[in-house]
């Protein structure tokens, strides 16, 4: 895989509900991360007494977090209004040359910034809340 802008990653909302999604952000800063929990099986039994772990089990997840400045009202209030209820709505991250991952997040925090000669900016983060997809392009 070559060198990428880190612009091109992008996140998506579906801010209507109906499976449309619309490009909430104007990200600068993007972190996607997964994680997946073990279950430690390892007994007195275990070879050579190395660990053990139980495949397939545990938890899985992913957040995301990001900065940046939203790109219109409209977006910005959506993210606000599913922070605000304690929505988790579907969003699509993308990220270029791998794939789009795809589910629903919950917003977990939402912060916004500004100095007084320049833009308002805010940072995000989203926990996965649910089963998430992998599309490959």
């Amino acid at each position: 895989m070559a060198a990428q802008n880190g612009k091109d990653l992008l996140l998506k909302m579906d801010v209507t509900g109906t499976g449309g999604f619309e490009t909430i952000a104007g990200l600068r800063a993007t972190r996607l991360s997964f994680n997946a929990q073990t279950v430690d099986v390892t007994s007195l039994e275990s070879e050579g007494g190395w660990r053990e772990l139980l495949a397939g089990a545990g938890v899985r997840s992913a957040a995301v977090s990001g900065s940046g400045v939203f790109k219109d009202e409209a977006t910005d209030a959506a993210a606000r209004d599913a922070f605000f209820n304690g929505q988790a709505p579907a969003f699509q991250v993308i990220v270029p040359e791998f794939g789009t991952i795809e589910g629903v997040f919950q917003i977990t925090s939402l912060e916004y910034a500004g100095n007084h000669d320049g833009e308002a900016t805010y940072e995000l983060s989203l926990a996965s809340a649910g089963a998430l997809s992998f599309a490959a392009l």
